[in-house]
């Protein structure tokens, strides 16, 4: 009897102690070498398919990152911005945030092809997509990290999540310190990971507001902008431009360079560097580039410890976009 009382009592600790809130990191769950026994080849698998497909166009590896970014933050990191919307089921890919800008499912569903060959039913979509948004960040230049794994994916999404929690291009300073903080990220996370914007590009629509009614902008950047992204709305809305007007194709520091020289492209990127709380943290960027590097890697490590679902929770997709 004593003993049963024991057992009952130590499996009750196991559980408080593994137990995370939500909005908390649950870092014992996750680990480096979760699959190494289990699907030995999977980095390898993940990094040949995400070369292949950033190779082909070099944008597609701020897709992917942003893919994981906007995973992450809405019910934490569990693959559910990968499931597609159905007749019956409303996913998150059509939020504000997404439509029309989201991109990438396809090399997520074709490493997961890959991956489900070697080791069939063994290896999450979350997990699938954080490695590759590390892969990416390495493939064009910048800092590398040991992705902890262990995720599982979540059945469900939330279009309503996803359009409240992502922060939006138009975002103040405040706004974003907010955004970041819910999921458990520092204001140094949060300009650290706003360096992301070092690569990629951005819609007419999300930028226009900026080039041509704001002051805190360099006269010649904004008429360079302006060029090919129409006053009108609903003219050009999808016209891109790189976020970073030195190098879109090369993960380095000049985003912050730019920030220091008003060449944000988005409100929301100036914003770090307008006479605020984070204006030094950008200037220690733009002068000591292996600064930002180690912070970026750091939060991106934080970042992916957000609410996992592991043990039981969720399920391993055998197709990405869709629940089994």
């Amino acid at each position: 009897m004593a003993s049963n009382k024991l057992i009952a009592l130590l499996f009750l600790i196991v559980t408080l102690l593994l137990k995370g809130d939500n909005n908390n990191v649950v870092e014992a769950q996750l680990t480096t070498n979760f699959y190494s026994s289990s699907c030995p080849n999977l980095l390898s698998t993940v990094q040949t398919a995400v070369k292949s497909a950033v190779s082909s166009q070099n944008r597609m590896g701020a897709s992917i990152l942003r893919l994981f970014f906007h995973d992450c933050f809405v019910n934490g990191c569990d693959g559910s911005i990968l499931l597609d919307d159905t007749s019956s089921f409303t996913g998150e890919q059509n939020a504000n945030p997404n439509r029309n800008s989201a991109r990438g499912f396809n090399v997520i569903d074709n490493i997961k092809s890959a991956v489900e060959k070697a080791c069939p039913g063994v290896v999450s979509c979350a997990d699938i997509l954080a490695i590759a948004a590390r892969d990416s960040v390495v493939i064009l230049g910048g800092p590398n990290w040991n992705v902890k794994l262990g995720r599982r994916d979540a059945r469900t999404a939330s279009q309503a999540a996803a359009n409240s929690n992502i922060p939006a291009p138009t975002s103040s300073l405040s706004q974003l310190i907010s955004s970041f903080s819910a999921v458990g990220l520092s204001t140094r996370d949060m300009v650290a990971l706003s360096g992301a914007h070092t690569i990629g590009q951005s819609r007419c629509t999300n930028f226009r507001a900026r080039v041509y009614n704001e002051t805190n902008i360099n006269a010649a950047f904004a008429t360079l902008r302006q060029r090919s992204c129409p006053r009108t709305a609903g003219s050009g809305d999808g016209n891109l431009a790189p976020l970073d007007v030195n190098s879109a194709a090369s993960f380095d520091n000049s985003y912050f360079k730019n920030l220091m020289a008003q060449r944000g492209l988005l409100h929301s990127d100036q914003e770090l560097f307008n006479g605020g709380s984070t204006d030094s943290i950008v200037r220690g960027y733009s002068n000591t580039p292996s600064s930002f590097s180690s912070d970026f890697a750091a939060a991106m490590i934080k970042m992916g410890d957000i609410s996992p679902l592991t043990g039981t929770s969720g399920e391993i997709r055998k197709l990405c976009g869709r629940t089994n």
